[in-house]
């Protein structure tokens, strides 16, 4: 069986050959959709095909759910389409976000003996004198131990990109890889190393683990990074491979915030801050913060919407009695 659809450009400048309607199978999904669309309008990657409800706006972003089922597009009867430019990989975006911290942190830690020595005579009535391990050039233990930290967590973010997380999109606009990157780069990664590794930082303390706080900070971050994978494990076992419908998680965190998976990731943070005492990584957590909430909420009202009484709301998406 076959229905037939209403499609129109959303926007100006709309997609060349679209035909006024087009004839689907009934058990079409948004992604076959979006190859018929691209194939009718000569498009090289379907991935570029966006697909809008004519009333809401709405975008279909499930690529697997069945567009018959969608009662607004029905009611209807048209949907809208639209060319989202150039395309990239969820996995490509992130894979290049955490690099970058990768890069910066054993760049500035190898090269701290030229950098350093060369500003220190302009900064020295602002800054703290080194100690002896640190006016040396070598790494104190406290940075040995930071610089540890960091690299396994972006190697572990890098490990789960590619081998544990599962997309239910395919792609993003190909310019967003500068926008997402830029963050991860900069803050975790450029200013971050360039604080840390500083002779005269905060972070040049060589008394590692002297004191309860740094015992309880690497607890914190052990305890954060492990919580966190696991959470990233389970949320990939949740939908079957190639499914990509949201379903009520449950288990570890799940029962007291949306997304225990960011709130296991602040408390990994919170433990490297502790032992660093790094402006640059409080500002990178307080910015992560601000968008894992937005996050957080959104698959919240989703859950609600989703999933009605079935579903049991929670007061906060990411910090218990917080956020």
């Amino acid at each position: 069986m076959v229905y037939t659809l209403k499609v129109s450009n959303r926007g100006r400048k709309g997609l060349k050959g679209l035909p006024p309607t087009i004839e689907l199978p009934d058990d079409a999904t948004v992604e076959s959709v979006k190859k018929v669309v691209a194939k009718a309008t000569k498009t090289s990657d379907f991935n570029r095909i966006g697909i809008f409800d004519k009333v809401s706006g709405k975008t279909f972003k499930d690529r697997n759910a069945v567009l018959r089922e969608q009662e607004i597009v029905m009611k209807h009867g048209e949907i809208m389409v639209k060319d989202l430019g150039a395309q990239i990989s969820w996995k490509l975006v992130y894979f290049c976000e955490y690099i970058g911290p990768l890069i910066f942190h054993p760049f500035f830690a190898g090269i701290r003996n030229y950098l350093y020595p060369a500003v220190y005579p302009y900064l020295k009535d602002f800054v703290p004198t080194p100690n002896a391990v640190a006016a040396s050039g070598a790494l104190t233990s406290v940075q040995k131990a930071t610089f540890a930290m960091i690299i396994l967590h972006f190697l572990k973010r890098e490990f789960e990109v590619l081998f544990v997380h599962r997309f239910s999109v395919n792609t993003m606009p190909a310019a967003y890889i500068v926008r997402n990157s830029f963050f991860y780069w900069v803050a975790a990664g450029f200013l971050g190393a360039l604080e840390i590794y500083a002779p005269f930082s905060l972070a040049a303390r060589d008394d590692f683990l002297s004191s309860p706080l740094d015992v309880i900070a690497l607890g914190m971050f052990v305890f954060g990074e492990l919580c966190n994978l696991h959470v990233h494990w389970y949320l990939s076992t949740l939908r079957k491979p190639g499914e990509t419908a949201r379903k009520i998680p449950s288990g570890l965190g799940f029962s007291i915030v949306t997304c225990p998976n960011y709130m296991f990731e602040i408390i990994a943070w919170i433990g490297i801050i502790a032992i660093t005492r790094s402006v640059s990584l409080v500002v990178f957590i307080f910015i992560g913060c601000y968008y894992m909430y937005n996050w957080g909420w959104g698959k919240e009202i989703a859950y609600r919407k989703q999933f009605g009484d079935k579903y049991k709301k929670k007061r906060c998406v990411m910090v218990p009695g917080l956020v």
